[in-house]
């Protein structure tokens, strides 16, 4: 994932702790005060390190085009020293960590920490080097299941509840910092369900405990010893700790880990709608009540909401009978929903409410749209808009790029001391307004003047505008009051 100034975490390290197998290392951490800092992090560390493991792996490439030394020559020994084997394939590695969750050798890391591997082996604190193989992962969580055999039974260490954990919660992290094995750091919970626009299940746990690269995969453990997360992010501008880390929380590492071993891939339910935040501004548009909700911008033709007479410009407010603030949360929602259940919707339509229920089905691909418009200011509009309108004829779709099928009237043009400025964008066609259609800049312009006459509710405005991934609807409140 890429975002200015988050790493990934990843490197290398060996211990050489005994290995005790009777059991869980993990200890209920009801019978433990988090609220207290203990005297010493010793005997927990010394307890969880065996169930914790360094990940090495092998990745070969194909020759880049750089000459491979043949054998005997005297520059032989620097094909070793480019990654070079005799037929010219570059092999790369990478190094991480991971932790033991059953006595039969399931092991937890990331995804970012084994993607593209060729070869993955698990190096252990007692110096023991088992080869692992893939179960499965998940790129959304970053999350990876692996699997190693032994002829004993191997230390390992319980998933915690991390709903049940709390911001100032102490919490210990185990792994290995730029090589250093067996680095155990400490701190707190800093905050919950932290969004780094990094994947549709963002909801991290954050900490101030120290993790670098190396600790990728690692384990964030509670003071009983059991993961409360998943080492997966750090947010610095040296590469270093700064004291903002990011982990996945257990719950989330339960449920994908568990499908990954089931099925190999994860699987998640679908709605087949694209959906955007509504604000309080919005919502009173709408004629609702609350601060939140989505509406709907897109539907995928026969989809669960298509077949659902679910349409472009609802508004959604509960789902399964939770309400909905975000799109955010409405993802998380349908995500963790079984697939194949029929789940009521309450939306309001028209400025209407009604309920809709819909069958959810599996999600194949990500159908992520980007949205992208360009704000262009322009002379003050003699409308209350404050924009330039324009009917849409040949010229105009080949100047914009309208979509035969669009119909409505084209944004030219945003005054910066309009009201639209900062909403409206230039390229944009409105194509409703208040939930009436509207053909031509007379046929707007009126519709705007009707609406001035109860300026306390907001202007409801349906645009289509243009994205990366093509045209797409967009809903837009503009205040009417001075």
């Amino acid at each position: 994932m890429r975002i200015p100034a988050l790493a990934a975490l990843g490197f290398f390290a060996a211990l050489a702790l005994p290995v005790s197998a009777q059991g869980s290392l993990s200890r209920p951490v009801e019978g433990v005060d988090q609220k207290v800092q203990p005297q010493s992090f010793r005997d927990l560390s010394k307890r969880l390190m065996p169930a914790v493991v360094n990940i090495s792996t092998q990745q070969t490439i194909a020759p880049n085009g750089l000459p491979t030394f043949p054998e005997g020559s005297p520059m032989e020994r620097f094909n070793e020293f480019f990654g070079r084997d005799e037929d010219g394939f570059e092999r790369q590695g990478s190094l991480g960590s991971g932790f033991v969750i059953s006595p039969d050798g399931i092991i937890i890391t990331n995804n970012h920490v084994i993607e593209n591997a060729d070869e993955i082996e698990i190096n252990f604190s007692d110096g023991r080097v088992l080869d692992a193989r893939l179960i499965g992962r998940d790129r959304d969580t970053d999350l990876a299941v692996l699997k190693v055999s032994s002829n004993t039974p191997l230390p390992y260490v319980d998933l915690a509840d991390s709903d049940r954990a709390e911001v100032g919660d102490w919490v210990i992290a185990i792994g290995n910092p730029f090589g250093f094995g067996g680095s155990v750091s400490a701190g707190i919970i800093s905050a919950r369900n932290r969004d780094l626009n990094a994947g549709r299940s963002d909801d991290f746990i954050q900490t101030d405990a120290a993790i670098n690269r190396g600790n990728s995969g690692g384990p964030l453990f509670n003071l009983g010893g059991e993961v409360v997360g998943v080492n997966t992010a750090i947010i610095s501008p040296t590469g270093g700790s700064v004291g903002i880390g990011f982990s996945v929380p257990s719950n989330m590492v339960k449920r994908i880990s568990q499908q990954l071993i089931d099925h190999g891939k994860v699987r998640r339910s679908w709605l087949g709608v694209n959906v955007q935040d509504a604000d309080a501004a919005l919502v009173k548009a709408y004629k609702a009540k609350g601060k939140g909700g989505v509406i709907v911008t897109r539907i995928t033709d026969g989809g669960p909401a298509d077949q659902a007479k679910l349409e472009v410009g609802d508004l959604v407010l509960s789902f399964d009978g939770q309400a909905i603030a975000s799109v955010r949360e409405m993802t998380r929602l349908i995500s963790d929903a079984p697939i194949g259940k029929t789940v009521p919707l309450s939306i309001i339509r028209g400025g209407k409410a009604r309920t809709i229920s819909v069958t959810l089905g599996e999600l194949e691909d990500d159908d992520a749209v980007a949205e992208a418009s360009l704000m262009l200011d322009g002379p003050a509009s003699s409308n209350d808009l404050g924009a330039e309108l324009s009917g849409i004829d040949d010229d105009i779709r080949r100047r914009f790029g309208i979509p035969k099928d669009v119909e409505g009237v084209v944004v030219t043009s945003v005054s910066a001391r309009g009201r639209s400025f900062g909403k409206l964008s230039r390229g944009d066609v409105i194509v409703e307004v208040n939930f009436n259609k509207v053909s031509s800049v007379t046929d707007t312009v009126a519709k705007v003047e009707t609406a001035m006459t109860t300026p306390q509710q907001p202007l409801l405005l349906r645009v289509k505008r243009r994205g990366d991934a093509g045209w797409f609807d967009q809903f837009l409140s503009i205040e009417l009051t001075k």
